[in-house]
């Protein structure tokens, strides 16, 4: 009889073993991490690596990937706000505290050399990049009709804008320093223009 498997228990392994390669890719880059030092970091062979991971690429992609859902959640979640403005910085401030994280910055350096290597990675970070601009567009539309912010601002370009703001984060990342009240108040600025 076959052994049932626990979709917990892989989803729970699978977890660990992207969290130990994102710190080795992070670290040493994606061209100097093997999978052997991926399976030594998380006490397992290489073959149980690739029972979880078709290819060594399909294990970088793994934090990315988990974007698109956590992205997809976020927008949903304030998706009927009554308060578009806060939806807009709450959602902001959850996007950038994930620069706290201690292989932020390097994992961002990695992922930019894996794009012209990785169709795959294109396409995740796009999708997840595109449910956080079409939601947020429909928020800063929501808060201008309800007067909330600058009139003036266009909701795509706005929406584009503060995910720039999202991405400097990373690119300034401070291992441990969650940047979410600075990018609040940068935020904030901005979308109420010279009524602020």
């Amino acid at each position: 009889m076959a052994r049932k498997v626990d979709p917990e228990k892989v989803a729970q392994k699978k977890a660990e073993i992207a969290e130990a390669a994102a710190r080795l890719f992070a670290s040493h880059g994606y061209e100097n991490t093997s999978v052997t030092q991926v399976a030594k970091e998380v006490g397992t062979s290489p073959a149980s690596i690739f029972y979880y991971f078709p290819d060594k690429a399909s294990l970088f992609r793994a934090p990315f990937e988990d974007d698109v859902p956590r992205a997809e959640k976020l927008i949903a979640q304030h998706q009927d706000t009554a308060d578009p403005l806060t939806s807009i910085l709450e959602i902001v401030e959850t996007l950038a505290a994930d620069a706290a994280y201690p292989y932020a910055a390097g994992m961002l350096v990695e992922s930019l050399r894996r794009m012209g290597h990785d169709p795959e990675l294109i396409a995740v970070s796009e999708n997840a990049s595109t449910t956080q601009k079409i939601g947020l567009a429909g928020l800063v539309r929501k808060a201008i009709d309800a007067g909330q912010i600058d009139k003036t601002l266009d909701p795509e370009h706005t929406a584009g804008w503060l995910l720039c703001i999202v991405d400097a984060c990373y690119l300034n990342a401070e291992p441990g320093h969650d940047p979410s009240s600075e990018v609040r108040r940068t935020v904030l600025g901005y979308l109420k223009g010279a009524a602020a």
